[in-house]
């Protein structure tokens, strides 16, 4: 196998988050949610499970009670919604997860900054 093979969790993750992007612009209208965007979606090898990852804009507020929300009768709703656009046997049990790491990337990267003027401030010994 070559570096460009995917795997079929791989492949069909990658569906999963192009139909799902689709099925919340499209049908979901709760104003809770926001603006959302889905970063990935990992599925288990037996694709029984996806853990979909998501980001909350502006200021990725309110992620947990979004994941709680996404988590409740929705993902339901999600999933039966999936199961009229994907063939696939059976559709993966769907986990909504917050992907925090864009805002601890903006904290390190504030660290860095402060980090840097502060040693560009101080006199050469």
């Amino acid at each position: 196998m070559s570096g460009t093979d995917f795997t079929r969790s791989e492949r069909v993750g990658a569906e999963l988050l192009r139909s799902l992007t689709v099925i919340l612009r499209e049908q979901v209208k709760d104003p809770r949610l926001g603006e959302i965007t889905l970063q990935e979606v990992r599925v288990s090898r037996d694709l029984a499970h996806a853990k979909v990852f998501f980001t909350c804009f502006p200021l990725d507020e309110h992620g947990p009670e979004k994941a709680k929300l996404l988590n409740g009768s929705l993902a339901g709703f999600l999933r039966h919604a999936l199961s009229r656009t994907e063939r696939l046997r059976t559709i993966p049990q769907l986990r909504f997860v917050h992907d925090d790491s864009i805002v601890a990337g903006e904290q390190l990267e504030a660290l860095i900054d402060a980090a840097v003027s502060q040693s560009s401030t101080q006199e050469p010994i």
